[in-house]
C-alpha cells in the first residue's frame, strides 16, 4: 500500500472521514490525539476495536475528520469508517470484521417531533377539568 485509503462512517447525525496510511499506530481525530478527543475509555475502545480484531493496532496511522452529532455518535461512526478503510487495504480482513459486527451501519436515529405532541410520541398532559 503506497497511498492512503479513505472511508466514510456514519452514526445518528455524526459523519467521519477516515484516512488510513501504513505507520506506527498514531490516531488523530480533528488534529488532536484520539485519547484527548475521546476522553472516556469506552469511546477509545470503540476506535481501537476494529484494529484489535485484525491485530493491526500499531500497523496503521489514522487521521479522522469528525463532524456533527455528539461524542458517542462520532466514536461509533469512526469505528465503522476504520473498518471500511481496513477492507480497502486488504480484503482478507473482511470475514473477521464482519463476524465482529463492525461493518454494519447502525441506522437508529432520533424520531422526528410530530405537531400536536410535546415530543415525538409524548402528548401534552390531558386535563379532564
Amino acid at each position: 500500500m503506497e497511498k492512503q485509503k479513505n472511508a466514510v462512517g456514519r452514526r445518528k447525525e455524526a459523519v467521519t472521514r477516515v484516512f488510513l496510511t501504513r505507520g506506527g499506530g498514531k490516531i488523530t481525530v480533528n488534529n488532536k490525539d484520539y485519547k484527548q478527543y475521546f476522553s472516556l475509555g469506552y469511546l477509545q475502545n470503540q476506535l481501537e476495536a476494529p484494529l484489535k480484531t485484525i491485530e493491526g493496532i500499531d500497523k496503521f496511522d489514522i487521521k479522522i475528520n469528525a463532524t456533527g452529532g455528539g461524542i458517542k455518535g462520532q466514536a461509533e461512526a469512526a469505528k465503522l469508517g476504520i473498518a471500511r478503510a481496513l477492507i480497502e487495504v486488504d480484503a482478507e480482513y473482511r470475514p473477521a470484521l464482519k463476524a465482529a459486527g463492525y461493518l454494519t451501519r447502525n441506522s437508529k436515529s432520533v424520531e422526528r417531533k410530530k405537531f400536536g405532541h410535546k415530543k415525538a410520541r409524548r402528548s401534552f398532559q390531558f386535563s379532564k377539568r
